[in-house]
């Protein structure tokens, strides 16, 4: 119920253009802690916060002498609210910029963090906002669900390393996945039990015991990133044996499917439907990703058959109608005289070295 709850909201909060999430400062810390190698000289960007309530501001200024930084600056768009649960607009977009501790009690002191305003509204795809993403190093931050895919093409295309919040599902996306694919991006360490707790105006459902007063809880949401990490080199153990009745081959495609991470067999070559879950584990030395079967045209161009009048009548018949139109190029089982239409899969294969060929 509470993950239903939590992604209803953030579908909701995507078409309205609504992206007030800002992350915690226990969700932040626990990321950070894994990266801290990478920021000693660095100036760190936070382009999608408002420093006056962020706990990534926080985060960096309180850490700025233990992880050896160069330069903070964090934006602010001048529609963000003064505090999380204030109605009065900012009226100026602002930023600010900290250099590091002046007085010698490594404490941020407001007088040791410089204020300036904008000219304009402090959007990141302003002139103003990505002369300062050209001066950074290091992008964090928790970008509009919104506007996901954009900003993500905006830091690709001033090559910037970068950690920042997103929802699981963008790894299918088709501006996003090949990033994903040529290992320009991958899943950093990720959420407690893969949800995120965030202070948010929106109402919460969650059950008793993972509701948390002024916050909602959403599933799926992970960390992003292009940083080395060392999860990257951990090889998934596996130690299943293949067989044809626990890994049934698609009806239109010459591929297993494999519906947990878990069950990846140890003894199969050949290519290997697996849930996007998979990328949370995915190691590049072991596994090589072909392809999103969530892509129509990618499909096409892999040879993946279309399913047939035949085959769509029985899925009628099934009861799957709102499948049947967007599923006619995906991936499909059967079994049991029963169509099934496995949910969202990449296909992967184990590498040469891995497989002992």
């Amino acid at each position: 119920m509470a993950a239903i709850a939590g992604n209803a909201q953030l579908g909701l909060a995507r078409k309205a253009k609504k992206d007030e999430f800002y992350t915690r400062l226990e969700d932040i810390e626990r990321e950070l802690r894994h990266y801290e190698g990478h920021f000693k000289g660095k100036t760190v960007l936070c382009n999608c916060d408002d420093p006056r309530v962020s706990n990534f501001f926080h985060y960096f200024s309180y850490k700025f002498e233990d992880l050896g930084l160069k330069r903070l600056i964090t934006t602010c768009y001048k529609n963000q609210e003064r505090d999380l649960f204030s109605q009065n607009d900012s009226e100026r977009a602002i930023w600010l910029e900290y250099n590091g501790d002046k007085n010698g009690n490594r404490v941020p002191d407001p007088e040791e963090i410089g204020i300036r305003y904008f000219n304009g509204d402090g959007d990141f795809r302003s002139e103003e906002c990505i002369e300062l993403l050209k001066q950074s190093d290091i992008v964090v931050t928790n970008p509009p669900f919104s506007l996901f895919r954009e900003y993500v093409a905006q830091l690709v295309e001033y090559h910037k390393n970068f950690l920042i919040v997103g929802h699981q599902n963008a790894v299918t996306y088709k501006d996003i996945f090949p990033l994903i694919k040529n290992n320009q991006m991958w899943l950093g360490y990720g959420f407690p039990g893969g949800a995120a707790h965030f202070m948010s105006r929106y109402e919460d459902i969650a059950s008793a015991g993972q509701h948390k007063v002024g916050m909602i809880r959403v599933s799926g949401v992970v960390w992003f990133t292009n940083l080395s990490i060392p999860k990257r080199n951990e090889e998934l153990i596996l130690y299943r044996k293949y067989n044809p009745m626990d890994y049934p081959k698609y009806a239109n495609y010459e591929a297993i499917d494999i519906s947990k991470t878990c069950d990846i067999p140890e003894d199969w070559d050949g290519l290997m439907g697996v849930p996007k879950s998979f990328l949370d584990k995915y190691t590049p030395d072991q596994f090589e990703i072909i392809g999103n079967a969530s892509d129509t045209d990618w499909c096409r161009s892999a040879g993946i058959r279309a399913m047939g009048k035949d085959t769509i009548a029985r899925l009628r018949k099934q009861g799957n109608m709102a499948h049947v139109t967007a599923n006619m190029n995906s991936l499909y089982l059967e079994q049991e005289g029963k169509i099934i239409l496995p949910y969202a899969r990449i296909i992967i294969r184990r590498r040469r070295q891995e497989a002992g060929q």
